[in-house]
């Protein structure tokens, strides 16, 4: 078999050859040179053995992966919360809690027209191509009239199709009561504006000679001009309280003597008299002391101006738990129906809106409040009878002790 020198090997054998021939070449004795250069190769050889020309020793493998364990579909999508089916030959073959929870339990092997029971979800449902780019179909009216749903549908490489619904109802409202409040914005400004354009025209001409005529409508100049600034002035503090929402004030208040100073500033008022207080010594609450000024101004102000005259507007502030107070407002008024108490926080909502513009309302205040109170971590409560008047109660925590 012969031998197959390896490299270093080769390298060796040709360095002592040419140590042999300097040798030679210096002393001139070939016997000794020859000595020499048989006995380095032969050192050479016997020094490698072989083993560097040797193939190297293969690099063990790692060992092949665990084939991955086949689960069933069904428990996959049911670790998803939103609603998730999976279609196989147009009949759902798997739907998560969720899914069955929106359609109903009894989806599991229906068509899935039947099961989405929505004419533009049926038209995506039956195009083979339609899960191909994914975009997605806003469904109005799944579940209830007032949910918004988005259907996603991705095609499977086994031919199944999945579909994915996401529930935009909350943005939806979220956009809606954006446009909403600048259509609202817009009108409360543009009303008194309006007024304000056509009595100066008006001032401008003949009329403005009448110093009668000039003072009256000078008088409704200035109450228009107020009722914008009130305006503005409200909608500047909700942007502000909304701006601070996620940071939760720190201040010791003691609100027993912030009522007593707001009830002192509503001295000028015309229904001061019947204020009646009945407040409990508690400790101090965390919070912010201008904004809850504002909100005791609101409340206290909203009771006075829709309480029957003479009757009393009762604030009270007692201790509700170890961790919260609770401050509560009364009125004797005419009441407000069921139906207008879920909405009285929203923005420019009015149960009367003639009564509240001619009493001075921007139709803001209960939304500054209910931001107050969020941003304080507390919680607001409206109860109304009609004929009985209406009550607010607000929980805010008190002060922690250090």
């Amino acid at each position: 078999m012969p031998v197959i020198l390896g490299l270093r090997t080769f390298l060796a054998v040709a360095v002592v050859t040419l140590g042999t021939l300097v040798s030679l070449l210096m002393n001139g004795d070939a016997q000794t040179a020859l000595v020499v250069l048989v006995s380095g190769i032969a050192g050479v050889l016997v020094a490698s053995g072989g083993a560097e020309d040797a193939p190297p020793a293969a690099i063990p493998s790692p060992p092949p992966p665990a084939p991955q364990q086949d689960f069933p579909i069904a428990a996959v999508i049911e670790a998803i919360a939103e609603p998730l089916l999976v279609i196989a030959n147009h009949h759902v073959e798997a739907a998560n809690s969720g899914a069955r929870e929106l359609l109903g339990q009894h989806i599991l092997g229906e068509d899935v027209r039947v099961a989405i029971r929505h004419p533009a979800a049926a038209e995506r449902l039956m195009d083979p191509q339609d899960g191909v780019n994914g975009r997605p179909i806003h469904l109005v009216g799944l579940g209830t009239r007032e949910q918004r749903w988005e259907m996603r549908i991705r095609n499977l490489d086994d031919g199944r199709r999945v579909v994915h619904l996401i529930n935009r109802t909350g943005s939806y409202a979220a956009e809606r009561m954006r446009v909403d409040f600048v259509a609202n914005a817009s009108h409360e400004l543009r009303t008194p504006l309006a007024s304000l354009l056509g009595y100066v025209e008006t001032l401008s001409e003949d009329a403005g000679d009448d110093p009668e005529t000039r003072a009256r409508f000078l008088k409704i100049m200035f109450g228009e001009a107020r009722r914008m600034q009130r305006l503005i002035e409200d909608l500047i503090s909700l942007s502000r309280i909304e701006a601070e929402k996620y940071r939760a004030p720190n201040q010791s208040i003691e609100l027993g003597a912030l009522i007593g100073q707001v009830c002192d500033e509503l001295a000028g008022s015309p229904r001061a008299a019947d204020l009646v207080t009945q407040i409990a010594d508690v400790p101090p609450v965390r919070g912010d002391a201008a904004q809850l000024s504002q909100l005791l101004h609101n409340v206290i102000g909203n009771a006075m101006k829709y309480g029957r005259e003479g009757s009393p507007v009762t604030i009270s502030l007692v201790p509700e738990s170890e961790l919260m107070t609770r401050l509560t407002v009364t009125d004797e008024g005419e009441g407000i129906a069921q139906q207008h108490l879920p909405r009285l926080t929203e923005r420019f909502y009015r149960v009367d809106s003639g009564r509240s513009r001619s009493l001075g309302g921007t139709g803001l205040g209960l939304a500054i409040v209910k931001h107050v109170v969020e941003r304080h971590r507390g919680r607001l409560e409206i109860s109304s009878l009609l004929g009985k008047g209406t009550t607010v109660n607000i929980l805010l925590p008190l002060q922690p002790v250090s």
